[in-house]
Formats: C-alpha cells, sequence, structure tokens
C-alpha cells in the first residue's frame, strides 16, 4: 500500500519555514518534504504538516531515532 498523501502533500511556503522555530528550543527547523515533517536536532523531534499546516505541538511530534539525530 502506498501512501497518497505524501504524493499531493501541499509544498511547504519556504517564507514560513523561514520565521517557524521548534517551540521547545527555539532553534531552527529543517524540512523533510518526504515526510512532511519539520525536524528539529536539538529536541529531538519531528513535527507533522498536515494538509500543509505545521502541526507546531510538542504532544503531536515523534521523537527522532538515534540515527536521525546523528
Amino acid at each position: 500500500m502506498t501512501d497518497s498523501n505524501a504524493a499531493a502533500a501541499p509544498e511547504l511556503d519556504p517564507r514560513l519555514l523561514e520565521i517557524l522555530v521548534c517551540p521547545m528550543t527555539k532553534g531552527s527547523l529543517d524540512y523533510n518534504k518526504q515526510a512532511q515533517e519539520l525536524i528539529s536536532k536539538q529536541a529531538g523531534l519531528a513535527y507533522p504538516i498536515r494538509e500543509g499546516i505545521p502541526i507546531m505541538l510538542p504532544d503531536e511530534a515523534r521523537e527522532l531515532s538515534d540515527a536521525e539525530r546523528a
């Protein structure tokens, strides 16, 4: 079964990336287009992007694996 949501997901506005920060660390975020996530390596969290909207709630974020933190 393929994930059609990632293929059809709207592009995140690059200007939004310039102003968004991690709510935990206030540090910068990396955009993972394929996974539709904003990554905070400092906090070790990946915030989901749903229908083009970043969900910047720590309770909604997933923890990064050790490999993803490296």
